[in-house]
């Protein structure tokens, strides 16, 4: 089987959580984006659901497939978010924002009672940071910026690389919320509970894509099977 059809395979399971009634919060890349598929394929055949999505992509892809759609400050509580990461952890700590919906993908989640991420199994690690951490900034003071994450790093671990995120274009990569990211190759991350806490304290610095005490769930899809594994 392909990592398509594990990530599908990881998506059909999580949708056996929505039950009648529930207010959903909608993820953002390649494997929610079977999770929207199938929720859409439920919803035509009677689903009762509400949903929130995490990006103006999921946005498009919900109303492609019928979804009855909300909003955060209509709907300010939801009951499940599925959602996939580029990196799962110990514990179920993420690094996300590869698609760069980082942002409203933790505002989301964090709106909601329960998150389960989906992904196939190469997206899982003994250690986060293989994976670039993205930190989504304002435009302002870009350089200053860089220079206060960068010090911000500094007493946690080896600073490694920013890079400024490009679009397929050639031009800066802008979010959904018009802010730009700055790409951090950190490698090994052993106390991202602290490099957390430092990033969110710097000036200019929106959001970032450690998701750590976020999900209770993941459902991982690989060439045993699908997998599910529950937060402690």
């Amino acid at each position: 089987m392909s990592s398509d059809a594990y990530k599908r395979a990881a998506a059909a399971r999580a949708a056996e959580f929505v039950r009648p009634g529930m207010r959903l919060g909608l993820g953002t890349g390649s494997t929610a984006k079977y999770f929207v598929e199938l929720i859409g394929e439920r919803v035509r055949a009677g689903l009762d659901i509400i949903a929130v999505p995490t990006s103006e992509a999921t946005l498009a892809d919900a109303k492609r497939s019928g979804i009855p759609l909300t909003s955060l400050d209509e709907t300010p509580e939801l009951d499940l978010t599925v959602d996939g990461a580029d990196e799962i952890g110990p514990d179920l700590a993420l690094i996300k924002g590869g698609g760069g919906a980082l942002l409203r993908e933790k505002i989301v989640a964090a709106a909601s009672a329960q998150m389960i991420v989906i992904a196939d199994h190469s997206k899982c690690v003994e250690a986060l940071g293989r994976f670039p951490l993205p930190i989504e900034v304002v435009s302002f003071g870009l350089a200053a910026i860089e220079r206060a994450v960068s010090q911000a790093i500094m007493p946690i671990q080896r600073p490694g690389r920013l890079v400024l995120r490009q679009a397929k274009d050639g031009h800066r990569f802008v979010t959904d919320g018009g802010h730009l990211i700055l790409d951090a190759a950190l490698g090994r991350i052993d106390d991202p509970i602290s490099l957390a806490h430092a990033l969110s304290g710097v000036p200019g610095v929106v959001e970032h894509g450690l998701f750590l005490d976020l999900a209770q769930m993941a459902i991982i899809g690989g060439p045993d099977g699908v997998k599910v594994i529950e937060r402690p």
